[in-house]
């Protein structure tokens, strides 16, 4: 049966995240001590010990997310994907997990893509809001009906969820427009700032420095990108691809269904929580989903 291994994005940290890892396995454990050598500062210590408002700091809650689903395959012995996505930040976990970025080069560019991304939500007040039970042509359409202000779609997560992101007042004129054409819900969320839009651009620009000279090496398998939803193999297609996923939208229904038509028979969530195999479920419900 054909693996595909999936790697969750930013909002499945919770408190205590990996300290079972940690206590159970040498490997976990030195790859833990690595991660704060790289880093700079104990980020294990609030991974482990941490409070919620800590963990949801964008400079602990992304690289948190990647130690640990990275180290959950580097020690998982069953791990053979024929396959892998990320949503989002997840993306650099699964480029790590196929053997296309070490663990430190992936580390150091999460680490400054979280800082990157903190500096461009300071330069103007963003958000982000969750539109229910609404096609995608119709966000679409109304998004792009907004002229006088930035609003754009932002994650595809399943037919009937879509998360919009941009300037407050474009998302909330959005929220009031997508709901008078019929949006079960529009519900504004608690994030830092206009992920995956044009506001992004000033990180996206500084990242793609760090990305350039960063050591690519050609993957195990094939990666399905965020930008395009198609498998790629090739170092400089998968580096511009990285570098274009700050300002485009995350395509994660139209990863799972190519995914699915690529042969993919089991979905393995590799990380903390279950957000995607929730989201798995409800784009591809002939498919097995399990957690590693």
């Amino acid at each position: 049966m054909k693996r595909a291994y999936i790697f969750p994005g930013q909002g499945s940290q919770f408190k205590g995240m990996g300290l079972d890892l940690y206590q159970s396995s040498d490997s976990a454990k030195t790859l833990f001590e690595k991660a704060n050598e790289v880093l700079g500062f104990d980020i294990t210590k609030i991974m482990f010990e941490g409070t919620d408002e800590e963990l949801k700091q964008t400079n602990v809650t992304q690289p948190a997310i990647f130690i640990h689903s990275v180290i959950l395959a580097k020690i998982n012995t069953d791990f053979n994907p024929n396959m892998v996505a990320g949503h989002s930040l997840g993306e650099f976990s699964a480029l790590v997990a196929a053997g296309t970025l070490s663990f430190e080069e992936g580390l150091e560019l999460v680490a400054k893509r979280a800082d990157a991304m903190q500096k461009a939500c300071e330069i103007r007040p963003s958000t982000m809001a969750a539109i229910l039970g609404l096609a995608d042509h119709v966000i679409e359409e109304i998004c792009a009906g907004i002229t006088n202000e930035i609003v754009v779609p932002a994650n595809y997560n399943c037919p009937g969820q879509v998360v919009i992101s941009g300037s407050v007042e474009g998302v909330e004129k959005a929220c009031e427009l997508l709901k008078a054409a019929g949006a079960k819900r529009a519900l504004i969320l608690q994030v830092g700032g206009a992920f995956h839009s044009p506001l992004m651009e000033p990180a996206r620009q500084e990242l793609a420095d760090a990305i350039h000279a960063a050591q690519f090496e050609p993957p195990v398998c094939p990666v399905y990108q965020n930008v395009n939803a198609k498998p790629a193999t090739e170092v400089t297609v998968i580096k511009e691809n990285l570098i274009a996923q700050l300002t485009s939208p995350v395509r994660w229904t139209q990863s799972i269904e190519q995914m699915v038509a690529d042969g993919a028979e089991v979905f393995i969530e590799c990380g903390p929580g279950k957000v995607l195999q929730g989201l798995v479920k409800k784009i591809a419900n002939t498919v097995e989903v399990r957690s590693i």
